[in-house]
């Protein structure tokens, strides 16, 4: 637990890391805080009783990777789930078209290009997902006024959405501490842990889930995260080696 703290602290010193943990910390809380911005000319408190209950199948999953923005209408509803479609689409066209193989082939040069394509993609795929979620997710109810210049603006709102987080999952990749769309997607779920273990306990305390299962899931849960480091921290190293050393600028951090 010592050397824990002690890296910590190394980690701190270091200027360079210091700024893109900020970097990061910032960007996350810019993410988060959008995720409560609601949509205008849709009643809030009208969608949240339509929704009460309704937590379940594929709309609770997309719920649970945008952070609790897709059940609440916000503007980044549609999530980055878009600009993942894109990507794969993108990177299925490469064994098909041999022109989107060559850019893949050619470097710095051809990675800007596949991503400006995947950017424009992601403008379309949110084109169509847009007037979709409005229809199916909001409930009629909800919806002050749904008049034709509302829909044009509801769906651009939600197009820049996608693109807002786009760009900071990029920005987190570049000046913070990398894997922007993954760190964005982990957000998003970890959001959704203390409501999910405070349901827990309370399903516990009203004899709807038994303590035993509770205990059970924990160390299943607990299990799961293990395995995941262990398996990360092999794929990191390429041996198993017990430290990992990050050379930064003239400074080394090593970590247990």
């Amino acid at each position: 637990m010592n050397r824990f703290f002690e890296t910590l602290k190394n980690i701190w010193t270091i200027e360079d890391l210091r700024v893109r943990i900020i970097n990061t910390l910032g960007l996350l809380l810019i993410y988060r805080l959008g995720s409560y911005v609601v949509l205008p000319g849709i009643d809030s408190d009208a969608l949240a009783i339509a929704n009460a209950g309704n937590s379940g199948g594929i709309a609770g999953l997309l719920d649970l990777f945008a952070g609790g923005a897709f059940s609440r209408a916000s503007i980044f509803a549609l999530g980055i789930m878009p600009y993942i479609s894109a990507s794969i689409i993108m990177q299925l066209l490469g064994f098909a078209i041999p022109q989107i193989q060559k850019m893949q082939q050619d470097g710095e040069s051809g990675r800007k290009k596949i991503n400006n394509y995947t950017r424009l993609l992601t403008i379309a795929i949110c084109a169509f997902q847009a007037p979709s979620y409005i229809s199916l997710t909001v409930p009629p109810q909800a919806l002050v006024d749904a008049t034709p210049f509302w829909w044009v603006s509801t769906v651009a709102l939600l197009i820049g959405g996608t693109m807002f987080v786009m760009w900071i999952g990029e920005k987190i990749t570049d000046r913070g501490i990398g894997n922007g769309i993954s760190m964005l997607i982990f957000a998003g779920i970890v959001a959704g842990f203390p409501t999910a273990i405070g349901a827990a306990f309370e399903s516990a305390r009203q004899g709807d889930l038994h303590i035993l299962m509770l205990l059970v899931i924990a160390v299943v849960a607990m299990a799961v995260i293990w395995a995941i480091v262990r398996i990360e921290r092999g794929q990191l190293t390429g041996s198993d080696v017990d430290r990992v050393h990050v050379l930064v600028g003239q400074r080394r951090v090593v970590f247990p």
